[in-house]
């Protein structure tokens, strides 16, 4: 009995170190599921039902869970939960009026989202299942997101509105009480958030934070341009002639040396230092989501009219190989365990 107890511990054991530590979160809008992808192999290892409409994904800081985004341009109020150490679905969030969930972030043991429909941005407590904040926009199609690790700075672009919004918090002290006030809190704990409208381009919506954390890239799908804003003087410095129609997505490398964007049938290739083009790299019939490998070895493009996902190699900035996650692929995220 003791010998089987061994041999079962030791089978567990080997299997552990058999699962990757790093895996890709890819949606599939046309099959509603979430594909759980070994990187190195480029082998799916599981299929998850998610809901309808799934947009874009990210995955909890300890990369036990995965929440995807049920869009529906408004319709739907969802966010699915996916429980990534059993690779199965668990109980939905419903998000109530917070309408057209969309971009999504981790940061802080919380999970934040864009309401589209509510014009507003909202955090979730995994906990209790439940919104513990709210801040609107008072923004068209509040889209993409980026919330700073500290958790005081949130970033959000605003597709139809043509902006960018910085909201940052401050730790003002709480107000004193009125005089002869009984015991007992009054009035707000102290901080608010404020929030900055940066006019960029028409379209603004794939955007990324250089690593430097001083500037913001934003894609911009309808003029075709990339608004540079420094995030200090909060204020475009730059607009790059980028010949970008259709941009969906933009994402800076780990090392902040290129800018990728998913412009329709190419990815095209930015210098970060000098602001010029690299290359343009044709990888399908459009293109959407984009996920940088941590270690910038490759990045993966989703090409949804192709059905397949593009993997590129960054150093010969060459597409080695196709990724079959379903029907639609778009929004991807790294879990890392």
């Amino acid at each position: 009995m003791a010998m089987r107890s061994i041999c079962i511990l030791a089978a567990l054991a080997q299997a552990a170190s058999a699962a990757p530590k790093l895996t890709l979160l890819a949606l599939s809008k046309h099959d509603h599921t979430l594909a759980i992808v070994d990187p190195t192999t480029l082998k799916v290892l599981a299929r998850v039902p998610v809901g309808d409409d799934p947009h874009e994904v990210i995955a909890s800081e300890d990369g036990a869970r995965a929440y995807v985004s049920n869009y529906g341009f408004g319709a739907l109020h969802t966010l699915a939960v996916i429980d990534l150490v059993n690779d199965k679905p668990l109980k939905a969030i419903d998000l109530g009026a917070l309408r057209g969930p969309h971009g999504l972030d981790a940061v802080g043991g919380k999970i934040w989202f864009t309401a589209e429909a509510a014009k507003a941005i909202g955090r979730v407590d995994p906990k209790t299942a439940q919104v513990d904040w709210i801040f609107g926009t008072g923004q068209d199609r509040t889209h993409m997101l980026h919330v700073s690790a500290d958790q005081q700075h949130v970033i959000t672009t605003n597709v139809s509105s043509a902006t960018l919004s910085i909201i940052d918090h401050d730790n003002s002290p709480p107000p004193p009480p009125p005089p002869n006030a009984p015991p007992g809190p009054h009035g707000p704990p102290g901080g608010d958030w404020h929030e900055t409208i940066v006019p960029v381009g028409n379209g603004s919506e794939g955007f990324d934070i250089a690593p430097d954390g001083k500037s913001a890239w934003v894609a911009n799908a309808k003029d075709g341009t990339i608004s540079i804003v420094d995030l200090a003087q909060k204020k475009v410095v730059q607009t790059l002639g980028a010949n970008v129609p259709h941009a969906n997505r933009l994402k800076i490398t780990p090392d902040g040396n290129l800018a990728l964007i998913s412009a329709g049938p190419d990815l095209v290739v930015y210098d970060v230092a000098t602001h010029k083009e690299v290359k343009r790299i044709p990888i399908g019939h459009g293109s959407g989501g984009i996920a940088i490998q941590p270690d910038g070895a490759r990045a993966f493009v989703a090409c949804g009219p192709d059905n397949y996902i593009a993997v590129i190699d960054l150093a010969t900035l060459a597409v080695t190989d196709k990724l079959d996650v379903g029907g639609e692929p778009d929004g991807m995220a790294w879990a890392k365990r």
